[in-house]
């Protein structure tokens, strides 16, 4: 055989293994399981009201995930305009593709954030935005705190279960990015 036929047969060998992985990946469950409840602070406690810019929330929505990502091989980036972005790539054998998701956010009532897809741009490929959700959940091992729900396709955020020291806890009360107005609670225990 020559060269020319041996990679040939080698490059239609990646090929099927990369559309193999790719249908294994979205053939896993989609299922959403619920999401958890803000926890709630027992006795008496104090609070602290903070406005923050749109460049704050970013600057520190990316330290959290970076601490708790600690050095994943695929990274996951937030970027705040007048919606909320998650910036990742997915790497499949050797070639990278850049992966935009836009989200809206919506405050909970207990004070904890759901971001609601909105749109999606996967370099030129075309998927469903349920798709790529799922790809991102079962690739990227992300914080405990960031829940992907693949069948709604939207990522609950839970506010109350970042891990901040001296049993703080984070809560949303207004999510106004046209305006550039981000006002959390800081609830602090007393002791």
């Amino acid at each position: 055989m020559n060269r020319w036929k041996i990679g040939f047969f080698l490059l239609a060998g990646i090929i099927i293994a990369a559309i193999v992985y790719l249908f294994i990946l979205i053939g896993t469950s989609s299922e959403s399981g619920p999401v958890p409840k803000a926890k709630d602070i027992t006795g008496a406690s104090n609070t602290l009201t903070v406005k923050a810019t749109k460049e704050d929330f970013e600057g520190i929505a990316n330290t959290y995930i970076r601490k708790a990502m600690n050095k994943e091989p695929l990274p996951v980036t937030m970027i705040i305009e007048d919606d909320i972005i998650l910036s990742s790539e997915l790497t499949v054998f050797s070639y990278t593709v850049p992966v935009t998701m836009h989200f809206d956010p919506i405050v909970q009532e207990d004070g904890n954030l759901m971001l609601k897809q909105s749109s999606l741009e996967i370099a030129d490929l075309n998927l469903p935005p349920s798709t790529v959700l799922k790809v991102l959940r079962d690739s990227v091992k992300l914080p405990p705190w960031m829940i992907v729900r693949v069948k709604e396709e939207e990522i609950f955020i839970d506010l109350s279960g970042l891990p901040i020291s001296g049993d703080l806890q984070v809560k949303a009360k207004e999510f106004n990015l046209k305006k550039d107005e981000i006002i959390l609670e800081i609830v602090i225990p007393r002791e």
